[in-house]
């Protein structure tokens, strides 16, 4: 590999690590947010002794189809990325396979 493509697939690497650890800390973000907003309403309506453990489970499953619409664009953005690094990767396998068999270039399969 060159110089030029280990750049590269660093750069890609560390903005597909930063994306997917934006994506997680805002489901957990979400997640905080729902259990608080869950814990206090039941606070506000009388019921003193509601558990913790339950408004995070409700803001669980509350979460789970909320984030989709919520943070669409930060989950497009994460697979994106992860979409880059995969074709680089195929793309250097490929090259690599090809120098193996004494190719200078990969082989191009059709596509079915």
């Amino acid at each position: 590999m060159s110089d030029n493509s280990d750049n590269q697939t660093s750069g890609a690497g560390g903005r597909l690590v930063r994306d997917v650890v934006v994506y997680t800390l805002a489901r957990i973000a979400l997640v905080v947010a729902l259990t608080a907003v869950i814990y206090y309403i039941a606070q506000l309506i009388g019921i003193h002794e509601f558990p913790l453990v339950v408004a995070l489970l409700f803001a669980i499953v509350i979460s789970l189809p909320l984030g989709i619409w919520v943070l669409g664009p930060l989950r497009k953005r994460a697979t994106a990325s992860i979409a880059v690094v995969d074709e680089r990767r195929r793309r250097d396998r490929e090259q690599l396979q090809a120098r193996l068999r004494g190719n200078s270039k990969p082989d191009k399969k059709p596509k079915s």
